[in-house]
Order: structure tokens, then C-alpha cells, then sequence
């Protein structure tokens, strides 16, 4: 007679670990932006204007695109004041290139936490939103440390070929990156890969899940979702945690098994793969953005004063991974 009971509690267990997050999601009107919100937003957009207009689909059946995209985000870096690095490798006798600045940690620990994003797209895509907003994000998060001095390295890093058919090979940019920081032993304590954050919707039938995440999650796309595998569900809470304290949005965290659809699908699957600990941060792409991988992933789409009030929320995670701003 104990047998329902017991199974009972082991699911309401499971689920509790799964979607349990500190803190509580923020609910009900968003207040007018702020002066720093504005700025934040017009920043976003012109950078997303740059990617998916000027350049438009970029990867390496078009490679002066792709290195026109390289450009842009070494440029946007370098006039922030921060030095930038590559990481060249060769794809199918193409020469591409991660690109890395880091900003030292006042302790010189061997710390790092790395935030990361791709600048590719899917063949066919203009990519404003897959990726776009990610880099967009990147560049915006990196302008806002470029003054400060974080207690631990702190790394913002642009990756290549995150997109098929190189995704979730050797030849992915971000797994190339973090096989590296594998070798050299490096200490990455956290990493965040900012993966297609720009549409947003109050509808209720605006948000979809892959299996059995519908019962559990809202219906509405109107969040930031915050996900991880088990190994980083320590990692994911303090993300959620750290963005709720701060940030009047909506958010959503979980740390489920990372073969799940949409739970590995981006650049913290590499950093898996090496066994640091990752978060992707994503409005859930395909599960709820209609334009996903398309040709009509353009500018026009994409939620820029949502987006500016999440990339603002993310720079207090970061902080809280880093340790500090302290000049």
C-alpha cells in the first residue's frame, strides 16, 4: 500500500529538482525603460541591424560574410577598450576564428568565468535573432566590463560554427574553445552561452516545450529562460537567483538531463563535453520564435526593449559569477 504513495513523492521530488529556482518570477506590467535601458536598446539593435542587414547570412559557404561578421564584433570590442584575441582554426580548407577578450580578476585566482555567444547563422538565415541578440548581448556585456575589474577572469568570447553541420562536432567553434581551456588546465567555474534572446510575447499559446516540460512551465513566452544540465543545477540557481534580485522580467530556470531536446542545444553543450559546469540563456528559440531558421529571422522581429531589459539583468549574473566590479 506504500508502493503509489512512495511513487508519488519520488515524482513531485523529481519535478521540485528539476524546476525549482530561488527566488520568484517576476509578474505583471514592465515598468517604463529606464535612460539605461533606452541606451541599451538602440545599442542592440544597431549591432542586430549591422549582423542580419549589412552582413546578413554568415558562415562559411559565404566567408567573407563570416569575416565580415569577425570584423564587426573584434571592432565593437576593440572600441570599448578591450584587446581582443583569436582563435584560428581550419574548417573544410576555410580559415575561421573564435574571437576572446579578457578582463583580469583582481585576485589572480585561476577563476574564470567565460560568457559566450555565436556569431554564425544557418544557411538561408539572416540570423537577427539566431544569433544576433546573442552577440548583440555579448558586445553589450563586454562594453559594460570594460572599466571594471571583476575579483576572477572574466572572458567574453564570440564562437564560429555553432550552427549545423558543424554543431556538435570538433569542428564546432565553441567545442574547439573549450577543448583548449581542457588542456591548459584552465579553472572555468561558470560559463553562459547567450543563445537567441529577442522575441518575447504575452499571448498565452505563445510558448511551446518539447515533452514533458509543457506541464510545468508557463504558457506564455514572455520570460527569459535560464537552462542546464544536473551537473551545473548549482550554477543555474545562482543565475536565477542573481537575475531575480535584480531585474523586474519574467525568468524561468531548470536543470534537467541534458540529452532532452532543446536542453543542449548550443555552445554550453561543449562545455559540457569537458566537464565545466554551463547555462544556456535563451528565449527557447524554436519553441517559441516562428521565424527561427528561416529567411524572415530579420531586425523587424526582435523584442529590442525586452531584449535591452535582459541584457541588463544578465550583467548582475555576471556579476554575481565574477565577484565584483570593484575599480
Amino acid at each position: 500500500i506504500w508502493v503509489l504513495p512512495a511513487l508519488v513523492l519520488l515524482v513531485i521530488a523529481g519535478v521540485r529538482y528539476v524546476t525549482g529556482m530561488p527566488g520568484r518570477s517576476y509578474r505583471g506590467a514592465l515598468a517604463p525603460l529606464t535612460h539605461e535601458e533606452q541606451r541599451t536598446r538602440d545599442r542592440l539593435s544597431e549591432h542586430v541591424r549591422v549582423l542580419a542587414e549589412e552582413i546578413g547570412e554568415r558562415h562559411v559557404w559565404r566567408r567573407d560574410a563570416l569575416e565580415r561578421a569577425a570584423d564587426y564584433v573584434e571592432a565593437s570590442l576593440t572600441s570599448a577598450g578591450l584587446g581582443v584575441r583569436s582563435q584560428e582554426y581550419v574548417v573544410d580548407g576555410t580559415r575561421v576564428r573564435n574571437l576572446e577578450t579578457e578582463i583580469a580578476g583582481r585576485d589572480h585566482s585561476p577563476q574564470v568565468v567565460v560568457v559566450g555567444a555565436h556569431y554564425d547563422t544557418v544557411t538561408g538565415s539572416p540570423g537577427a535573432n539566431d544569433n544576433g541578440t546573442g552577440v548583440a548581448a555579448l558586445l553589450e556585456l563586454a562594453r559594460r566590463w570594460a572599466n571594471r575589474r571583476p575579483q576572477h577572469a572574466l572572458r567574453f568570447v564570440a564562437f564560429v560554427n555553432e550552427e549545423p553541420p558543424f554543431c556538435f562536432t570538433r569542428a564546432m567553434g565553441s567545442r574547439v574553445y573549450a577543448r583548449r581551456c581542457r588542456e591548459r588546465h584552465e579553472l572555468v567555474v561558470g560559463m553562459l552561452s547567450l543563445e537567441t534572446l529577442g522575441c518575447y510575447s504575452e499571448l498565452r499559446s505563445s510558448q511551446r516545450y518539447p515533452f514533458p516540460f509543457g506541464l510545468l512551465y508557463p504558457r506564455s513566452g514572455n520570460f527569459i529562460g535560464f537552462v542546464a544540465n544536473l551537473t551545473s543545477r548549482r550554477l543555474v540557481r545562482r543565475c536565477v537567483a542573481a537575475f531575480r534580485r535584480h531585474t523586474a522580467f519574467p525568468s524561468e530556470g531548470t536543470a534537467a538531463p541534458g540529452y532532452l531536446p532543446g536542453i543542449f542545444w548550443s555552445d554550453h553543450w561543449s562545455f559540457w563535453r569537458e566537464g565545466y559546469r554551463a547555462v544556456m540563456i535563451t528565449d527557447t528559440a524554436p519553441f517559441r520564435y516562428p521565424y527561427y531558421h528561416t529567411p524572415e529571422d530579420t531586425p523587424d522581429k526582435i523584442d529590442f526593449a525586452r531584449t535591452a531589459r535582459v541584457v541588463i539583468g544578465l550583467d548582475a549574473v555576471v556579476r554575481e559569477l565574477a565577484g565584483g566590479d570593484d575599480s
